[in-house]
């Protein structure tokens, strides 16, 4: 039940991390707003909810003693991953305040960047935060007051990870994946394909083949009346 909780939540913190990644791309940018500012902080904020709830249930099974070798080995790639997050998490925090601050709205230094996007991701947020839709409440000063409590929060993510680490020790090299590289996404192409076009891949492989043999028969007439033709030039020259 622990394990199922700690996936469910890992996965939450992924959507929200990956979420997050995105919007701070666009900070600088022509779809750069205050709204977005506000999105950003929400986003994050979230992210570091989760990150705390699963650093409590991942803690107690890795430090318990008592649990078996497959368990602890299953919670040890939970942990790796979830230490993943992490350190992306920091990294785009980092990302955002070092763009929030070249491009502040209130008192621009600079134009902001022509991207050519659009509008707001008021939709990627929602998704980030499991919400239909989203409030903007911020007032004129946001952005100024959030780089601050930015640059607090990257702090106290710093000293969440450095927690981790002493009080688990679960070296990234010694956890072993389950199954290779880029499975899941081979594993997902395969199963469109197989229920999209509902023919093997052995089946489409024999018109390609004949197509080949086609190919490889005409150009052999063709190689044929070439060194013909030379023949009986030679001949008659």
């Amino acid at each position: 039940m622990a394990k199922e909780e700690c996936k469910a939540l890992l996965d939450a913190l992924n959507k929200a991390t990956a979420c997050y990644h995105h919007l701070v791309l666009t900070i600088g940018g022509s779809a750069d707003s205050q709204n977005l500012r506000e999105e950003l902080q929400k986003t994050r904020q979230k992210a570091q909810e989760l990150a705390v709830a699963i650093r409590v249930r991942l803690t107690a099974p890795l430090r318990d003693r008592s649990l078996g070798a497959e368990e602890r080995a299953e919670f040890e790639r939970l942990w790796v991953a979830f230490s993943g997050c992490l350190d992306l998490l920091e990294a785009d925090m980092r990302r955002a305040l070092a763009l929030s601050t070249e491009f502040p709205l209130q008192a621009p230094r600079r134009p902001l960047v022509r991207t050519g996007v659009e509008g707001g991701a008021t939709g990627v947020a929602a998704r980030a935060l499991s919400a239909r839709s989203l409030r903007h409440e911020a007032h004129r000063d946001f952005d100024v007051e959030d780089l601050h409590q930015l640059e607090r929060e990257i702090l106290q993510v710093g000293e969440m990870i450095q927690d981790m680490e002493m009080k688990v020790n679960v070296p990234r090299w010694t956890v072993q994946a389950r199954q290779a590289a880029g499975a899941e996404l081979l594993s997902s192409a395969s199963a469109g394909v197989s229920s999209v076009g509902g023919v093997s891949v052995e089946q489409r492989t024999g018109p390609c083949d004949l197509s080949k043999a086609k190919a490889a028969t005409i150009f052999s007439a063709v190689l044929l009346a070439a060194v013909a033709l030379a023949v009986c030039v030679a001949k008659l020259s």
